[in-house]
């Protein structure tokens, strides 16, 4: 069978901020290059390999990885809002079969999503709702971060599960970084009342959901103004890694550590998590090859904005 992959950076700043006509442009252009690779392959199933910020998953119960039998879009940053399409037998089918191959994997029977998981569909098929669709939550923000090894080994697992589905044409989807480091809070430096919210924030005010949104807006024109303290992208380190992902061979990224990750690119950049399962799923299937690939490091978004597109052979 054939397997096929998106893998692209998210921006909850997608509708916030105006980059030059010319890189806002190119931005689109990767997007719509992606839309027709999806729509050429016409998927029947997608496993979307995602991150969230401290919108769906909390430190009261903060699992490395966990597989969504239902899941629903909170709606922040103007995302949609409401049910995925989650066919919940398959889920349970692959849940399984992670756990009888040694890797601990939580479940969701009522998972919450953010823009994190929800753009890449948005942006993809126009809605969340129109191919059925099993989440796949990576943590990509809450200390401690499980080994890259580990990541890679979920991924194979699951690839070696979508093998295995000769009815369906699967699209493994992975959503976040690469370099960044928008003003996520951290539990270490955070005070009191940003650790209630990290502990259990859920189903915030529109108030309190504005106003945190209303600060990463504001961070990014400060990064793009060129004041802000955080730390900038590093686009030598979102190409190499891109070519890792392109060759084939993710063996390199066993190395990679959280602590040096947050140094070279930025506390966010452990989203590309996202990444390393998406792309071991898709070798766990055969040889691939990447079709298109784009990149631009765009601080309006506080991101090195990343697409690729890649199938294995027939």
């Amino acid at each position: 069978m054939t397997l096929a992959l998106v893998t692209m950076s998210h921006s909850p700043l997608l509708d916030h901020a105006e980059p030059p006509a010319e890189v806002a442009g190119a931005v689109q252009g990767a997007f719509a290059d992606a839309r027709a690779f999806v729509e050429d392959y016409d998927p029947t199933l997608v496993v979307s390999f995602a991150p969230d910020h401290y919108n769906g998953f909390f430190y009261d119960l903060m699992p490395p990885f966990c597989i969504g039998y239902e899941a629903v879009g909170v709606g922040d940053y103007g995302t949609t809002e409401g049910p995925l399409n989650v066919p919940a037998e398959r889920a349970e089918e692959l849940a399984q079969w992670v756990a009888d191959r040694d890797i601990d994997v939580a479940i969701s029977r009522r998972m919450e999503v953010d823009h994190g998981a929800i753009q890449p569909l948005e942006i993809l098929f126009g809605g969340i709702d129109t191919v059925p669709t099993i989440p796949v939550f990576v943590n990509g923000v809450a200390e401690p971060f499980v080994t890259m090894r580990r990541v890679r080994r979920l991924g194979e697992t699951i690839g070696g599960f979508l093998a295995t589905l000769k009815d369906e044409r699967v699209l493994v989807l992975g959503s976040g970084g690469l370099s960044h480091d928008p003003p996520v809070p951290q539990w270490a430096t955070a005070g009191e009342a940003v650790r209630a919210m990290l502990l259990d924030g859920r189903h915030p005010t529109a108030a309190a959901r504005d106003a945190r949104q209303q600060r990463v807006i504001d961070t990014a024109k400060a990064f793009t103004a060129g004041t802000a303290t955080i730390r900038d992208l590093n686009p030598e380190w979102d190409r190499a890694l891109m070519a890792t992902f392109a060759s084939g061979d993710l063996a390199p990224v066993d190395a990679m550590t959280p602590r040096q990750m947050a140094e070279d690119a930025g506390n966010s950049a452990h989203e590309v998590r996202t990444w390393v399962a998406a792309f071991a799923a898709l070798g766990a299937a055969g040889p691939y090859e990447v079709e298109h690939s784009f990149y631009r490091p765009i601080r309006e978004y506080i991101a090195g904005f990343g697409v690729m597109a890649a199938r294995t052979a027939a």
